[in-house]
């Protein structure tokens, strides 16, 4: 089973919640460079650590990885908490984009921005700079668990993420969260249209059991 288009971040939280996971929401800090992207898809993960110096390629390991994407994939991005550099561009974005994934997820910096939003490929970052990476950060490890916005991201879990923030689903749950987030979405459109004909919180609460 996936989730249905119209469930949300909140509604994914509250299903893990349901399923014993808490703490599946990655830091508030990460960002959608503009109001309303989206993007919701298995991970694919990539780690970085720094470096001193700029081999001959020095973009192989990025190359490589984004090459490999597959479509619906959600890139996800670990800096290691080395916030000095940006790790996603215009380019990246367009051969992302053209390899069908669904979006990516930084916790560290991007850049480009006004380029990105032109191109209209979701990318969720802590904000922007110039800084390339180059000489300062390098691809240690890809398709590999992550520490990503303070939450362990692993390859093939589930990624939701909009507005509202971001959040994780092991894959080994995405089954039984799925289900859940999928039913509660339905409770809340009927709860909506009682609500917003007159009934009160207490009875919708009571016939519903969600809020």
């Amino acid at each position: 089973m996936s989730f249905d288009e119209r469930v949300t971040a909140a509604q994914v939280s509250d299903s893990l919640d349901e399923s014993g996971l808490r703490h599946q929401v990655l830091d508030a800090g990460i960002r959608p460079l503009a109001q309303g992207m989206r993007a919701v898809g298995p991970a694919r993960t990539v780690q970085f650590a720094p470096t001193i110096k700029a081999g001959p390629d020095p973009y192989d390991d990025m190359i490589e990885f984004i090459d490999s994407i597959r479509p619906g994939e959600v890139i996800v991005i670990s800096s290691g908490d080395f916030g000095r550099s940006a790790y996603w561009g215009e380019l990246f974005s367009a051969a992302a984009k053209g390899r069908g994934a669904s979006g990516v997820v930084c916790d560290s910096f991007a850049r480009d921005r006004a380029k990105v939003l032109d191109l209209d490929f979701p990318v969720f970052c802590r904000g922007t700079r110039p800084i390339d990476y180059r000489a300062r950060m390098r691809v240690v490890a890809t398709q590999t668990p992550v520490l990503c916005g303070g939450v362990v991201i692993s390859p093939g879990d589930v990624v939701v993420a909009e507005d509202d923030g971001i959040v994780s689903v092991p894959a080994d749950l995405r089954e039984k969260v799925s289900a859940l987030a999928n039913a509660r979405a339905a409770k809340e459109n009927d709860v909506l249209t009682d609500l917003l004909a007159g009934a009160s919180l207490r009875e919708v609460w009571d016939r519903y059991g969600v809020l």
